[in-house]
């Protein structure tokens, strides 16, 4: 019995990770990694999905080395951080704005913030990669 709720939270939570991953994919946020994280959570549910998983992860880890691979992008980034969680407050702050209320507010905020803790990730990636090349 706790394996079929096992089975059933993961295909949950996956799907609902990869429905908000493609979103991303036009929208602002992190949409190849919550892809990669719904496939890989997938996976677990129904192993036959686990050939998804490396192509997948690699187009990911590749978007993140990207974002940080000149430092225009990673100007850009931060622009596009600073923007969104600006964006929250003001949404926030003002109830008339379309969508207004911090519930949107709060959601705009929380994008920035992740935004931010992905983009040290991947800066971080990045240099511990180039630290094992050099040697």
């Amino acid at each position: 019995m706790v394996g079929h709720v096992k089975r059933v939270v993961l295909l949950a939570v996956g799907g609902t990770l990869v429905l908000i991953g493609l979103a991303l994919l036009v929208l602002p946020g992190p949409g190849l990694l919550v892809t990669f994280s719904g496939v890989v959570l997938l996976s677990r549910a129904v192993p036959a999905l686990s050939r998804f998983v490396e192509p997948v992860r690699v187009r990911a880890m590749k978007a993140a080395e990207d974002s940080v691979a000149s430092p225009w992008r990673v100007a850009a980034s931060v622009l596009a951080g600073l923007g969104l969680i600006a964006a929250g407050v003001v949404w926030g702050l003002a109830p008339g704005l379309p969508f207004g209320g911090w519930s949107a507010g709060s959601s705009l905020i929380v994008s920035g913030v992740i935004l931010f803790v992905l983009l040290g990730w991947s800066f971080r990636r990045l240099r511990a990669g180039e630290r094992t090349t050099r040697v």
